[in-house]
This record gives structure tokens, sequence and C-alpha cells, in this order.
């Protein structure tokens, strides 16, 4: 596997494929095994999300309380991203998937049977730790084990489960939900799961371990991004609700994060054996390349956490109604994803990753003028649209950004490229959860000026739902005014919920401009040879 690669690595950009060893049919179970796995713990995110009214409500847990079942998955997702590529190397790629691949499935099955919420939370916990394994070790071995001709193509497998997995989570959660139990929102990876770890089983070579490298681990970097991470991500998901850095609470996570990762990149950037490789951040193809990324993450979470808390709120949806919404957000990318390979062959990968961008941002434009009549019908095309630029984007982005990462570096590549999209989905959602709340609180503060006693159509309005409340029962006319009051205060808020979903989007159109200008900032693809685009 070294010499493969160490040969890839030399050969010439202009080399013709057949100058590549061919691809072992061991070698694609391999692949289409990990990205299996990928898949589902992607899944797992939006799954869960969208069935976490029904799941509270089965095991006793309180609205507040219960969003920490969504959060815990989340930290321990993202903090072990990072060290899977060193953990790989110290337990063997074979022994370290199949043991993580078991246990998500094992602690999967076992959320279902959760009595009560602590239970719930250090289930989830688990369930994220080893699902997270599976997500850059999936991209790992796409840019290890395929030769460049065939990257492509694991890939668009690849953003199979980083684009199209949260789309589509809604959608399976909201049917699961509605038609058999939240219970089956867990049960639902048991057969996949089966049929992964089958496919690693017999697809991965087994390799000693090498726990000598324990003890020169980079642990001081180890602690310190564990730390940070997990404060970082508790910040943005509770911070909102907390009223931000109003919340002692907030406020002493916040200073924990930023001093942790303060002093992780200070050692990373100083140790002689770090556990992520930061260097390669400043090689241009691939720092762009995951600016962009952290911005499509922005954009690709937003989105799918935007939506439905808008068709629940505003229409009054079902979570499968809203999954069904949701499905033309993922459906459409299933046809296109098998495509953008080829278009890679024909085209400029970066033409490509721009016009992805283009119809993305597109798309959140569209969503910019919403009214009390816009739902499913409305939703539609900027959901197709939204779902071809998605498709679009993935695959070449990360092709062109990982262009010329070595082996030794392909696990640090795959940790960073990874955790970044999925922190830019978290800051995202932070963001718009603070924009929804301010922003409906300016439009409701500019409305209600406009809806006054001193306006005609406000007087006449007023005397029309009085009457109705009279002649619905309501015998006292004090109380009638009294609900006629309530009603246009009603109407004042919905308004301005639909007002504030209308800024959300335009915020995700403008990540969408500036992740464009990162990607243009890539290197020409026939530049990139072994140096990676410095």
């Amino acid at each position: 596997m070294t010499t493969l690669q160490a040969a890839i690595d030399a050969a010439p950009a202009s080399e013709s494929p057949s100058a590549y060893p061919a691809v072992s049919a061991k070698t694609w179970l391999a692949v289409s095994g990990a990205t299996l796995g990928a898949f589902m713990a992607v899944l797992n995110i939006q799954i869960v999300n969208a069935s976490l009214a029904d799941i509270q409500g089965g095991i006793g847990a309180g609205i507040d309380d219960g969003g920490w079942i969504s959060t815990s998955y989340l930290i321990a997702e993202i903090v072990v991203i990072p060290l899977s590529g060193w953990l790989a190397q110290v337990f063997s790629v074979r022994l370290y998937l199949l043991t993580n691949a078991f246990l998500f499935l094992v602690f999967s099955a076992a959320c279902a049977l959760a009595q009560d919420l602590p239970q719930m939370i250090a289930l989830r916990a688990v369930q994220g730790f080893t699902g997270g394994v599976l997500i850059p070790m999936a991209f790992t071995l796409i840019i290890t084990l395929l030769p460049k001709p065939k990257q492509p193509i694991g890939l668009a497998m690849f953003a199979i489960s980083a684009t199209f997995a949260p789309a589509i989570g809604p959608t399976i959660g909201g049917y699961l939900t509605e038609n058999f139990g939240w219970e089956y929102i867990f049960y639902v990876n048991v057969v996949p799961g089966a049929i992964m770890i089958a496919m690693l089983f017999f697809s991965l070579e087994a390799a000693p371990m090498k726990l000598s490298l324990l003890r020169e681990g980079d642990w001081a970097g180890i602690v310190t991004m564990a730390i940070g991470l997990a404060a970082l991500q508790t910040v943005l998901e509770e911070g909102n609700k907390d009223d931000w850095f109003g919340s002692p609470f907030i406020v002493r996570l916040a200073v924990i994060a930023a001093v942790a990762l303060a002093l992780f990149l200070a050692i990373e950037l100083t140790v002689k054996r770090p556990l992520l490789n930061l260097s390669i951040l400043f090689r241009r193809n691939f720092g762009f390349g995951v600016l962009a990324n952290f911005l499509l993450g922005v954009s690709l979470y937003g989105s799918v956490y935007v939506l439905p808390v808008y068709l629940s709120r505003i229409q009054g949806y079902n979570s499968e109604q809203i999954g069904m919404v949701l499905a033309w957000t993922g459906l459409p990318q299933l046809l296109l994803i098998p495509l953008v390979p080829r278009l890679m062959k024909r085209f400029d990968p970066r033409l490509v990753i721009g016009v992805g961008f283009v119809l993305f941002g597109g798309s959140n434009f569209m969503n910019i003028h919403m009214t009390n009549d816009y739902a499913a019908d409305q939703l539609f095309w900027p959901n197709v649209i939204r779902a071809l630029g998605q498709a679009l984007v993935f695959a070449p982005l990360s092709a062109v950004a990982t262009a010329g990462i070595e082996q030794e570096n392909a696990g640090s590549a795959s940790a960073l490229f990874n955790m970044m999209r999925n922190l830019g989905g978290a800051i995202g959602i932070a963001a718009l959860q603070t924009l929804l709340t301010k922003r409906e609180q300016y439009h409701s503060n500019v409305l209600t000026q406009h809806v006054t006693m001193f306006e005609q159509a406000t007087r006449a309005r007023l005397d029309q739902l009085t009457q109705y409340f009279i002649s619905h029962g309501v015998v006292d006319r004090v109380d009638a005014v009294h609900h006629a009051y309530v009603a246009i205060g009603k109407v004042v808020q919905k308004q301005a919920f639909i007002l504030g979903f209308s800024d959300t989007f335009y915020l995700l159109g403008i990540s969408q401009i500036v992740a464009l200008m990162a990607a243009l900032m890539l290197t020409k693809p026939d530049r990139l040879d072994g140096g990676g685009g410095h």
C-alpha cells in the first residue's frame, strides 16, 4: 500500500489513467463499506432532530433538557473526528473501523431502549463517539486506497453521506416516527450496519497494532482539543437558548473553549509529532478548500435546521409532512451525484464547484420573500435547485482540496476537512437561531408601530374580529374585544416570524457567495501535481 501510494504521489499530473494499477474489487468493497458507515453516522444527526419532540415525550424529558439528546452526539462526534487518524495508526485501520462500526450498531439499538434522559444522553454520546470515527475514516480510505483517476468516484460516493444524508434524514425520521414510533429511528441502523460490518470485515487487510504510539502521542494536544471542541460545541448548541453571554454558564464555557483551542493551536504548531499537521492548511488549495467546505457546512446544516422549524411553527406540519418537503433537497442528488465524476473529467472542476455554489446560494435567495402562504409548493423549486447545487459542490471540492496530499498527511487532511464542515454547521445553526430571535423581535416592533388604533384598517379589523367572537359564543363584548386584540397580536407575531425566516435564508445565501469566492481562489487542476498547490 505504501509503495502504491508513493508511486501515485510521484506520478506527473499529465500521466494517463492507464499508468495507475487497476483498483481491485476488495478495495471498492472497503471504500463502499466505509462510505455506508459515514452515511449512517451523518444520517443519525438529522434523523433524530426530526423526531426530537417525540423522543422527549417518550422518555419524559423537558423541552429545554431534551436538546442534549442531539448535543451529546454532536460533541462526541466532533471530538473524535480529529482523533481518528492517529487512533487508526495505533490500533490498525481494520481493527479500529470494525470495532467502532460494531459499537455504533450496538449503541444505536441501545438508544431505542433508553428509559430516561440521563441514559439517553450517555448512550447518544457513545453512539456519536463511535459513529464519528466512520466519517473521517471513509474519507481517508478514499484518498489513500484509490489512485487519483478513481478518487472522484470515491468522493462522489462520500458526497452521498456528506450532503444527501443531512437532507434525507428528516424524511426518514419523520416517516418512521409517524408510522412506527421514535424507537425505529435507532433500529433502522441495524440492517445497513450489519452489511457495513460484513463489507469491512472481508475487504480490509489485517495489520499489526502499534501500541507504542500511545507513549509518543500528542497528549497535550489531544486534551486541549477535546476540552476546547466540547466546550465550543456546547456554547454553540446552548448559547441562544441561554441568552448567550448573559448566562454565566455560557461565559465560562466560552472562556474555556478559547483558552483550550488557543493552547491546542500553539501545541500543534510547535510539537515534534502533532496530532494534526496544521501546516497543510497553508497550502493554497487545501486552505481555501477547507474554508469553502466550512461555509458549505454553514448552509448545508443551517437550511436543514431552518426549514423544519419554519414548516412546523408557521405551517403546522408534522414530522412526516416536513420530511416529504425536505425529500426534494435530497432525492435529486441521487440522480446527479453519480454523474459528477464525468463532469469533473469534461470540465474544469473549479467550474463545477462554482456552478454548485451559485445554485446553492441562489436557492436560498429564492426564499427571501416568504409570505403566509409559503409552504410545500413554493419550496419545491428552491429545494430542487439546492439539491443540484449540493450535488455539484462536494466531490470536486474534495478532490481539488486534497490533490497532492501525501499519505502521511491523509489522516490530518481528512480530520480537518470533515471537522470544519461539522463546525461550520454548528456555527451556522447557532447564528441562525440568534438571527431568527433578533429579527423576529425587530420585525415585531416595526409591525406593531403600524398596527395602532390610529390606523383605520386596524380599527376595522378589530371590529370584524370582535363581531366574529360575539357570533361564536363570547357573550361579553369586553371579552370579545380582548380576544380580538389577542388574535391581532398573534397575526403580527406570525408575520414577524415569517419575515425573520426570510432573513435567515438571506444569510445562508450570503454564506454561499463567500464560499464561491473561496472556491475561485483554488488553483487550476492541471497545475496540481505532487505539491498540492502550495
